[in-house]
């Protein structure tokens, strides 16, 4: 260990106990929503004391638990290790087992890929609870009826409302700050309890339409069916982004301007009376503060985001500018929605020639239940909202008394538990020391690879994990084909260019394949300049595959090591239908 680096504990102070009822964990698809440590507040007030709430009400909600099932503190559907979220596949699984219309196999898929380690399900005396068979289908019912869904929509102008009114923070007192934090954590708990429902209901849609694909021998319907289905709130800022590069893309100054780099671009731009730079500062303050809240990483509170660093999305407008007009993100979308509907014709008139009324009507049910994908991005989005809210207050707590003098780094105030925060607003400099001492091994644990699964519980100590990118991998060579899983329709060929951090998208060009280790939606607005998406880890509903199915490119998620298997700059061949990569040279 080189001198300076902390010594790692066999377990970090924020470590959850692994569930013995459910004991299988994975970081699929919780790789996408928190790919890194989560930092000792974040976990604690956020997650512990917010979303987990939410989740397990959401379960129950849907009549997929029972009241009581699950514990009231640190309830079972995921799980923190090293500050690393995993999803409880154990108990995820419960879906497949006590919902008669899905499988444990659909679920597996659907939620975390194609992955050649996932343990096998192997039943427990307590999984079969008949007496929710009734609730589970009378919400099945509702999913494959449901257009709207009121709740989220109340949700949402309550969030927006939020950061609408939100007040001079530093204004606040320490004490008020705590209070405007705390306000937010009530609504993470009714957020993620909507979010659940929904998430957890848009793994149904591809499972009904994969058997229609079965019984017409086509396997691309699902696929192609929840493309372009509209309305999706996670592609919004992808359409404001590429509004703004178009206003780039048409002024000699403002094309000037990012010419010389994104840093201090809107203080220079600031400084301009010109039509050109206040009309761009003026959509910039609009995207500001309708997608602030958005960013990498963006459940993580002590994470930058739109707001706070806007260099960031910058830096996409940077990329985006270079494409062509024609490339609109509403004319790629246009060509999908076309092509959804041509293909829900000829889906529905091979049915007819089968003339099996029971199977056309599970795919109509199928069409509707499509809805949940955009209302689980709706109910993602009006959670992050709130998120933000507790960030910014934070953020300001920090700042305050790093200022004072009373701890090293403002930074620390994210090494705060959720119930010490009243200690710290009492006496901060009391907790200098413990905070300064928890900062670096938070830093080295962000540095090492979890492992994939936890299984039976079994955590190897955190001092073992490896660092990123310790693990050798073997390179790809021409002829070679990466599997994957199916994401967005089509076939791509063009020059790979693997980008690992959203906020430095430097070397992306128009039409390249942009190969990543994962797409939350900061990631989706570069979409915007790629002919296909390549991406380490995800499943069938995730964030990736939505957006690009609303821009209609080609896409395939879960290439394991994708990132450091397909050699920068290679030319490759991306099947979004079969989930091959080819490399071609």
């Amino acid at each position: 260990m080189s001198k300076g680096t902390p010594s790692l504990p066999d377990r970090w102070i924020t470590d959850w106990t692994p569930s013995p009822r459910w004991p299988h964990y994975t970081r699929a698809n919780a790789g996408e929503v928190l790919p890194t440590s989560a930092s000792p507040l974040g976990q604690t007030f956020t997650w512990d004391n917010g979303i987990m709430l939410g989740w397990r009400d959401g379960y129950v909600r849907q009549g997929l638990y029972a009241e009581g099932e699950m514990s009231d503190v640190r309830p079972e559907p995921a799980g923190f290790f090293g500050g690393y979220f995993y999803i409880n596949l154990s108990n995820v699984r419960m879906q497949g087992v006590r919902n008669p219309a899905v499988t444990v196999e659909q679920l597996d898929l659907a939620f975390f890929g194609d992955h050649p380690e996932v343990p096998p399900y192997v039943a427990h005396p307590d999984d079969e609870k008949p007496e929710l068979t009734d609730k589970i289908l009378a919400h099945m019912g509702w999913v494959m009826s449901a257009t709207e869904f009121p709740d989220i929509e109340v949700s949402k102008a309550t969030t927006v409302a939020l950061r609408a009114a939100r007040p001079d923070l530093s204004a606040l007192s320490d004490a008020d700050l705590l209070a405007y934090a705390r306000a937010t954590q009530p609504m993470l708990v009714k957020l993620f309890e909507e979010h659940c429902v929904c998430s957890s209901s848009s793994g149904i849609a591809p499972g009904v339409l994969f058997a229609v694909g079965q019984a017409i021998d086509d396997p691309t319907v699902p696929m192609r069916l929840i493309a372009s289905i509209g309305d999706v709130d996670s592609a919004a800022p992808s359409w404001a982004l590429w509004d703004m590069s178009r206003l780039v893309r048409g002024s000699v100054e403002l094309t000037a301007a990012f010419d010389d780099g994104v840093d201090g671009l809107l203080d220079r731009l600031g400084g301009s009376d010109t039509a050109d730079a206040q009309a761009f500062l003026a959509a910039w303050n609009d995207f500001a503060l309708q997608y602030g809240s958005r960013g990498p990483n963006e459940y993580e509170i002590s994470n930058e985001t739109w707001e706070t660093s806007p260099a960031i999305s910058l830096a996409i407008i940077d990329r985006v500018r270079y494409q062509a007009d024609d490339e609109s993100p509403t004319i790629r979308h246009g060509r999908q929605a076309a092509e959804r509907q041509a293909t829900i014709g000829e889906v529905r008139t091979k049915l007819g020639e089968l003339g099996n009324e029971e199977l056309s009507g599970m795919f109509e049910a199928g069409l509707i239940a499509a809805n949940m994908m955009w209302m689980r991005e709706r109910t993602k989005t009006n959670l992050v909202r709130a998120v933000h809210e507790g960030r910014m207050a934070f953020r300001e707590l920090g700042r305050r008394v790093a200022a004072g003098g009373h701890i090293d780094d403002w930074r620390h105030v994210f090494m705060v538990l959720d119930d010490e925060l009243d200690a710290f607003v009492a006496d901060p400099a009391s907790m200098r020391v413990t905070l300064a001492e928890r900062y670096p091994i938070w830093q080295e644990i962000n540095d090492r690879e979890p492992p994939f699964f936890i299984k039976n519980g079994v955590i190897p100590p955190i001092h073992d994990w490896p660092r990123r990118g310790g693990t050798a991998v073997d390179v790809a060579k021409p002829g070679d084909v990466l599997q994957g899983v199916p994401g967005c329709p089509g076939i791509v060929r063009g020059k790979a260019r693997v980008i690992l951090d959203p906020t430095d998208p430097e070397g992306l060009e128009p039409g390249e394949i942009m190969v990543a280790p994962l797409t939350d939606p900061a990631w989706t607005p570069l979409f915007m300049s790629a002919g296909g998406v390549v991406v380490d880890v995800g499943g069938q509903i995730s964030h990736a595959i939505i957006v690009s199915r609303e821009l209609g490119l080609p896409c395939v998620v879960s290439v394991t090591d994708g990132t450091r298997r397909i050699p920068n700059g290679a030319e490759i061949e991306v099947n979004g239908n079969t989930g091959q990569v080819t490399i071609l040279q």
